[in-house]
Parts: C-alpha cells; sequence; structure tokens
C-alpha cells in the first residue's frame, strides 16, 4: 500500500461541482492499494501517518504529530500510485488491486484513521475528482507499507 502524505493548511475534493470532502489543517493522503495488500497494510499506514511528526513546534521544528495537533485527514483513493511506468510510454497499472479489494481496503484505513481519534474526510472511491489542497511549507512524504515491514 503507498501513501503520499502532504501537509495542507486546508484541502478539499470536488466531484460533480460538488464538494465530497474538506479539511482545514492537516494532511491529505493519497492512498494507492496494491494487489496483496491487507488490513495489516492498512492499519500500519492509518498508524504511522496519525504519528508521523511533521508539524512544527513552537520552536518551528518538526517535532508534532497530527494526533498532538487536532488535525484533520483528507483520504483520497489513488490507483495511480501503483503505476509502473518503466517500460514504454503508456503507465501499467497491473501492480494495483481489484477495485473491490481496493474499495475494502481503503475503507478499513479510514476507519483505522478514525478509530484513532482524527477526523476524516473523503472523496469518492472510483470517483472523477478534483483536489485542490495549499501545501504548507511544502511538506510532502511517500510512505509504503511494503517497504516498512
Amino acid at each position: 500500500m503507498r501513501a503520499v502524505i502532504q501537509r495542507v493548511s486546508r484541502a478539499q475534493v470536488t466531484v460533480e461541482d460538488r464538494v465530497s470532502g474538506a479539511i482545514e489543517r492537516g494532511v491529505v493522503v493519497l492512498l494507492g492499494v496494491a494487489d496483496g495488500d491487507s488490513e495489516q497494510d492498512a492499519s500500519y499506514l492509518a498508524d504511522r501517518i496519525i504519528n508521523l511528526r511533521i508539524f512544527e513546534d513552537d520552536a518551528g521544528k518538526m517535532n508534532l504529530s497530527l494526533a498532538q495537533t487536532s488535525g484533520e485527514v483528507l483520504a483520497v483513493s489513488q490507483f495511480t500510485l501503483l503505476a509502473d511506468c518503466r517500460k514504454g510510454r503508456r503507465p501499467g497499472f497491473s501492480q494495483a488491486a481489484v477495485a473491490p479489494i481496493a474499495r475494502q481496503l481503503y475503507d478499513f484505513f479510514v476507519e483505522q484513521v478514525r478509530a484513532r481519534g482524527v477526523d476524516v474526510a473523503c472523496g469518492v472511491f472510483q470517483a472523477d475528482m478534483q483536489v485542490e489542497l495549499v501545501n504548507d511549507g511544502p511538506v510532502t512524504m511517500l510512505l509504503d507499507s511494503r517497504k516498512e515491514f
């Protein structure tokens, strides 16, 4: 499971001219589910993202976590994070999980974040979404559950 985490001062997702999710200070999580991923991957990423110390303390150092700052999460499913661009000119998506499994694990990830006391707004699974955000810093991190275990 791959996640791109962007620290934001605000963000929102729009689907068909309707805002489906919006947050103020927190992180946008673009989440890609790979073939073979499990609830363990989703739980691991939820815990890791919530506890990453990427918010500044009073001294201006990245020393505080999302949990410590009462930040929010905007979770957006993004299978293109699993694109293989090594050959040819068109990305291959054979590493991405099939939609029913990806949706189940995306939903489980969202549940895990909420269970840890963090407010979560969401995009719409498999929809054409417009994501707007103000990247604070900018701070952008990449996590891959298969490279972390």
